[in-house]
């Protein structure tokens, strides 16, 4: 492994074994001592991440790659640690460094380091490693964790089920406030979370919900059935994951309740789970609205190949290409009208300019009012017209200001006999107050439009929007010139 990552770290005084070693093992024995000191020192469990990731860049960027090596030194730093501080460090590395972490370890490592992750954590490892390597681990779990992780698993990815877990605290409503906090003390350590606990009946029905601020301040003897809020914001099993966040971040919630078909309660999304999910949501759409294909981990830019890179690019790329032929077809069909007027030629990439960015502007407002929730399908009349409105007010302006420029600083041009700039001038500002309108309307229609096809509006304001109002933005300024100058 490169020295650039060792240099952050104090070195060894004394390691066992490593006059015995050859120079590039004793060298590995020293970082992995300094980074087991690290780690065991009680930083926060990311740094100690940040810096077993560190080792896997280095490996990819040095002159003789080898990420195995790192593999080994981060298998080697958890195997040193205690159970429940190696799940808390793991969970902190990128999702090829886990992946690579666990297939470097034995049998034994994995199904301790999995018995002691999070339970929605482990079972996205058992989905992310080799199924060879899932098959040898499953057998050597208890049962209990067989069934949760066979459990969790059955739902669907993108849905509340597939990013939930099944650590929450629950409580009966007859127990008593001082009951009930000893129960959670006692379970504390397992659970994600105890802010919250959620009252369930006898067939695990979600009937309330009681913080643990509440349990503290009743009287001991109180019931949790007087104690419990009954008004329960939940979500279903099945919903997207994308209405959850949304839920979350709504009502500020530090956890979800999720339940199945039937209200039983069957698991919590956490907030720092639904902030996973909203990052892997903007990634997506980030994607989309610059017509990338695929789907990339968000943090994986530099450890995805070239011709990784190229594979999700490479469709939307040449369908735009495609596209692009069109406005070149409607500028050769008017061929004789810029040969007798060469002074239109000037003003053509200020028509598709204005039409891309004023429609790319529309398209993000009503997208982001969209994903919001601000605006529905239903709202579509309400939106074109306020967008009509803004889209009248800029054309008006911006055809104002093209007339002038036309018309006062365009001295010299030559014209074709009954001709005049005054003309040119209002067919460039008519062209232009057109494609502004054409265009707004455009894109905030076609995310509204996607979503009543059930389609992903961010899809909408991909390149092709700007490919769409480039053909409108040509149909326009030639029409307009071929009916106010007659050529």
């Amino acid at each position: 492994m490169p020295n650039t990552l060792l240099a952050k770290f104090p070195m060894a005084t004394s390691v066992p074994g490593v006059s015995d070693v050859s120079r590039d093992d004793r060298r590995d024995a020293v970082d992995v001592t300094a980074l087991i000191r690290c780690a065991a020192s009680g930083e926060h469990p990311g740094v100690t991440a940040q810096r077993l990731c560190a080792a896997f860049e280095n490996s990819r960027e040095g002159d003789s790659p080898d990420p195995g090596r790192a593999a080994q030194v981060a298998r080697r730093v958890l195997a040193a640690l205690a159970p429940e501080r190696r799940a808390e460090i793991f969970a902190h590395l990128t999702v090829p460094a886990q992946v690579a972490t666990a297939q470097a370890m034995t049998r034994g490592e994995v199904t301790a380091l999995v018995s002691a992750m999070p339970h929605d954590d482990r079972v996205d490892l058992l989905k992310r490693i080799p199924a060879e390597c899932r098959q040898a681990v499953m057998p050597a779990l208890a049962q209990a964790e067989r069934e949760d992780i066979r459990r969790l698993s059955s739902y669907a990815e993108g849905t509340a089920g597939a990013v939930m877990t099944s650590e929450y605290a629950s409580l009966n409503p007859e127990m008593t406030a001082r009951e009930a906090i000893e129960k959670l003390r006692l379970e504390a350590p397992d659970k994600e979370t105890i802010y919250y606990a959620y009252v369930v009946d006898a067939a695990r029905g979600l009937t309330g919900f009681v913080s643990l601020k509440d349990l503290i301040l009743a009287r001991p003897e109180s019931r949790v059935s007087d104690l419990m809020n009954r008004e329960v914001i939940f979500a279903r099993a099945g919903d997207d994951q994308e209405e959850v966040v949304k839920t979350i971040s709504r009502y500020d919630l530090l956890a979800l309740p999720v339940v199945d078909e039937n209200g039983v309660l069957v698991g919590i999304v956490t907030h720092d789970d639904a902030m996973d999910v909203l990052h892997q949501e903007h990634t997506e759409d980030m994607e989309k609205f610059a017509a990338i294909g695929g789907s990339h981990d968000g943090q994986a830019y530099l450890r995805t190949s070239a011709f990784g890179h190229f594979r999700n690019r490479a469709f939307w790329v040449v369908i735009l290409a495609a596209l692009g032929l069109v406005s070149g077809l409607i500028i050769s069909s008017f061929e004789s009208t810029l040969a007798s007027l060469l002074i239109l030629t000037l003003y053509m990439p200020m028509i598709a300019a204005a039409g891309g960015n004023v429609g790319s502007q529309s398209a993000t407002v009503v997208i982001r009012a969209l994903t919001l929730g601000d605006v529905k399908p239903r709202d579509a009349l309400r939106v074109f017209l306020k967008e009509f409105q803004v889209a009248a007010m800029l054309g008006g302006i911006l055809a104002l200001l093209a007339f002038a420029k036309v018309s006062f600083l365009s001295h010299g041009a030559v014209l074709p006999a009954g001709v005049t700039l005054a003309k040119v001038g209002l067919v460039v500002g008519l062209a232009l107050c057109a494609q502004v309108v054409t265009a707004t309307i455009l894109g905030a229609a076609l995310p509204i439009l996607a979503v009543r096809l059930g389609r992903d509006p961010a899809v909408a304001a991909s390149p092709s929007l700007t490919t769409l109002v480039d053909i409108t933005g040509l149909l326009l300024y030639f029409g307009a010139a071929r009916i106010i100058l007659g050529v």
